[in-house]
């Protein structure tokens, strides 16, 4: 028996868990047949995943399914079942483990699909299959081996009206009018003891110098968050420390660049966080980045503290906010204290040594266009290096879904089921949320226009009218369809600084974005100064935009201070022996107003590539005193 578990990742770097797990806890009971795990990206060629599966020739084949992925598996599904029309498929995943009959009733031709935890419901289907193949050859098993799909709780299945056997299962409605079929649902399997599942990165083949490295210590959720599928697993569970400390030491051991535990809040359990964040600050390899989502009202003294005494770089934390209305968080059953949520932040934020990632979700119940504006600004505010502007997913199987009536929710009806308006925004609001989502990742999340944004932001009176005038702009010029080079888009930075929107505002925004506007001009601000810097903060460009201004006065006075002060500068001093060319290759120098005041004196800036900043990629820099202009 051949049996290959197939995911597929949205990207490259991402590892499938699921199929791995499945497939160590398969071994790990001795299953006899063969198991294999195959990954690819939903950016593959259909066709060529297609093929690749057949040369597998699977007696059986599952496939991992996720709302990113789903429409794929089932065009791969239906032509697998055709040219391998004796090949068992069976599903798993989040995506079909809530109102599964219906994914039967698309795919007629299913086995079966594998609902809620996999691992022992896998073992078992496996030795069912296993079981007919040893009777078929006349051997005995050593194990107990179901004789039926019946006796494996965790799975919907299917089979033929006239030999299904229904004893012990509830019937499934589906219709399927021209199809002799009918459709069995098992009971539900009791969660299991997470330590019984085998470290999974033993299991795994390939490079994990290039991937992210999932992980899981805990399983459940204690909160009930109406939008989230992992509130309905309510009993938390966690893995045993001597298992967890042993994969975290081979993690360390082989120095894997990034490890993202996917616990759905790791912190709920101060013990446990801290015993793991101390561990991996007491043996910290000076390479590892482990990420983890937090409440972070939930951190406690001792737990910000030993944060705050990490390495630059070995921590990230992944923030929940969703939104800040009052009446928002009542109604999805968020329990929150957003005061002591920014006190954390802002803590962890000073400290500089931990990658903060806050999160806000558009489209939530008693959340209109204004009041997401407000929540915006309040997340703005804590300036995390990351703010992601998601928008609400209805999920079967959660609150939000049972509400949707109510909440007069219209979604999408494709994956990812994203919504399209509430009672309280309409879809045109969410279409201006979705241009401002893409200039925030422009000029905000891309980490290369801080200087920038920084000074834009004191001109206006909330963050949020910057990046809706920012979207308004990039509509009106029509820059939303092209592909942008970085330098292109430093240069629409520049255009919307100098001359506003150039009659591209509609007429609803015009009156703000002059009030505005007269702020942008008027501040005194050096602003060629100060794109010049963010421009050279991150590379060492070759091409210098038309916009900045010429350096040419100053190359013999820079060259003259490399000449004499280069060498021997403290800050150069790894670079001592290095030629002038070397040392141009691995800085940069420029001169600027030293305040970014229109009427600031001039300095000389050194932009050192050899050294940057851990958290944000860019470039240190200082101030080259002993030059005078």
């Amino acid at each position: 028996m051949k049996f290959v578990l197939a995911a597929i990742g949205s990207k490259y770097i991402h590892n499938n868990l699921a199929v791995h797990s499945l497939r160590a806890y398969a071994l790990a009971g001795g299953v006899s047949g063969c198991v294999e795990t195959v990954e690819y990206t939903i950016n593959q060629n259909r066709e060529d995943i297609l093929a690749d599966l057949y040369r597998r020739r699977p007696d059986a084949i599952g496939f991992s399914c996720y709302i990113w992925n789903i429409s794929l598996v089932e065009q791969l599904a239906a032509d697998l079942h055709r040219i391998l029309p004796d090949t068992y498929i069976w599903l798993g995943g989040p995506e079909v483990s809530f109102e599964p009959e219906r994914w039967f009733q698309r795919m007629p031709f299913l086995t079966g699909i594998m609902v809620g935890e996999g691992e022992e419901t896998f073992l078992q289907l496996m030795r069912y299959y296993d079981g007919i193949e040893s009777r078929r050859m006349g051997e005995g098993s050593g194990v107990h081996t179901p004789k039926s799909l019946v006796e494996i709780p965790g799975i919907v299945w299917s089979a033929p009206l006239e030999t299904a056997d229904q004893e012990g299962s509830r019937e499934v409605n589906c219709f399927l009018p021209e199809v002799t079929l009918q459709v069995y649902g098992n009971p539900l399997r009791e969660p299991m003891d997470l330590s019984e599942v085998p470290f999974v990165q033993e299991h795994m083949a390939g490079d994990v110098a290039h991937k992210i490295v999932y992980y899981e210590s805990s399983r459940g959720c204690p909160f009930s968050c109406s939008y989230c599928l992992s509130s309905i697993d309510k009993k938390l569970r966690f893995r045993d420390w001597t298992l967890v400390e042993r994969e975290l030491a081979s993690f360390l051991e082989q120095k894997v660049p990034q490890v993202k535990f996917v616990d759905r809040t790791f912190n709920c359990s101060h013990a446990h966080a801290q015993r793991i964040w101390r561990y991996i600050k007491d043996h910290d390899n000076g390479v590892t980045n482990f990420h983890f989502e937090v409440s972070a009202d939930l951190l406690n003294e001792e737990e910000l503290t030993l944060l705050g005494s990490m390495r630059p770089g070995l921590v990230q934390l992944e923030i929940g906010v969703q939104s800040v209305n009052p009446h928002t968080l009542k109604e999805i059953h968020r329990t929150m204290d957003l005061d002591q949520l920014a006190a954390n932040v802002i803590r962890l934020r000073d400290a500089g040594n931990i990658h903060l990632h806050l999160d806000l979700i558009a489209g939530l119940p008693e959340e209109d266009y204004g009041s997401f504006g407000r929540s915006f600004d309040w997340v703005y505010g804590l300036h995390p290096e990351n703010l992601q502007l998601g928008f609400l997913k209805v999920l079967r199987g959660t609150h939000m879904y049972a509400m949707e009536r109510e909440y007069g929710l219209t979604y999408s009806g494709y994956p990812p089921y994203e919504v399209l308006e509430t009672r309280w925004i309409s879809y045109e609001e969410l279409c201006r949320l979705k241009q401002v989502e893409k200039v925030l990742e422009i000029y905000y999340n891309s980490g290369q226009f801080p200087t920038t944004m920084e000074y834009l932001g004191r001109c206006y009176d909330s963050a949020f009218a910057l990046y809706e005038d920012l979207a308004t702009y990039y509509e009106g010029q029509g820059l939303f369809a092209r592909q942008l080079s970085r330098q292109e888009r430093f240069s629409v930075l520049w255009d919307f600084i100098q001359n506003g929107t150039d009659g591209a505002v509609s007429v609803e925004n015009g009156a703000k974005w002059s009030e505005n506007y007269e702020k942008v001009k008027d501040c005194g601000v050096a602003w060629q100064d100060i794109l010049v810097y963010d421009y050279y903060l991150r590379e060492n460009a070759k091409v210098r935009p038309a916009w900045a201004m010429s350096q040419k006065e100053h190359w013999q006075s820079i060259t003259d201070w490399y000449a004499a002060y280069g060498a021997v500068s403290p800050q150069l001093a790894e670079y001592a022996g290095s030629t002038y060319r070397q040392l141009l290759h691995s800085t940069h120098a420029e001169i600027l107003s030293r305040d970014f005041s229109q009427r600031g004196q001039k300095h000389m800036i050194i932009f050192d590539y050899g050294h940057r900043d851990p958290l944000t990629g860019n470039a240190v820099t200082w101030e080259a005193v002993e030059w005078k202009e």
